[in-house]
């Protein structure tokens, strides 16, 4: 095993930060829905906006930062060894069989992830992100310029946007989860604290290869 610095500073920044406000955003939005009573509902409002506000600044600067990067490429989706990726983590795992691919610094994700990663990139980030604003200016005057979007009802809006946070909930359990399948139970939440992870021997000498 040899220890490789597998993620930026910039990387585990953007990775923490995303995933504090998607809480926050759950926790916030679901308390506007009706679900319980925290903040007090004007507050979560004004909370659930500022920080949807954050969050798409976020987005802004990572888009950036993944094309000057090149990181771009980690999410190119491949279906080699795809299934073999499928049937570990539904038997292969709790069989301890060997991991079908291998982590380097050019290819972080396997083809699982980076299927499910590209599809929140292009898909679901930005089905929330564009429900979210039609539902914040619905109707909404800022300075004049803005009377209403055109939308007679916000019922469409509000269940796609609903919807949008019971996935987005869904595939944070789901990673919580699969943070536990590296090395170690705690291997992989040590390398996107760290920016450390042990890979094996091999895995490097084909990374230099390539």
């Amino acid at each position: 095993m040899q220890r490789v610095y597998l993620y930026s500073r910039y990387e585990r920044f953007w990775h923490w930060t995303q995933a504090f406000l998607i809480l926050f955003l759950a926790l916030t939005g679901f308390e506007i829905h009706g679900s319980y009573r925290l903040f007090g509902y004007e507050s979560a409002v004004s909370l659930h906006n500022n920080a949807a506000w954050i969050l798409i600044v976020l987005i802004i600067f990572t888009i950036f930062w993944h094309f000057t990067t090149g990181e771009w490429r980690q999410y190119m989706p491949t279906m080699e060894n795809l299934r073999a990726q499928m049937e570990y983590y539904v038997t292969g795992i709790f069989r301890n069989a060997p991991h079908p691919t291998k982590k380097t610094t050019l290819s972080k994700l396997n083809p699982m992830q980076r299927l499910v990663y590209l599809g929140l990139k292009i898909l679901f980030i930005p089905v929330m992100v564009i429900s979210g604003i039609i539902y914040m200016f619905y109707r909404y005057q800022f300075d004049g310029a803005i009377q209403s979007l055109g939308f007679e009802d916000l019922g469409l809006v509000a269940a796609i946007h609903t919807l949008g946070a019971y996935i987005l909930l869904a595939f944070v359990v789901v990673h919580v989860y699969l943070i536990t399948t590296g090395h170690t139970l705690t291997s992989n939440l040590r390398a996107m604290i760290t920016g450390w992870e042990l890979l094996e021997e091999e895995e490097e000498e084909e990374e230099r290869s390539i």
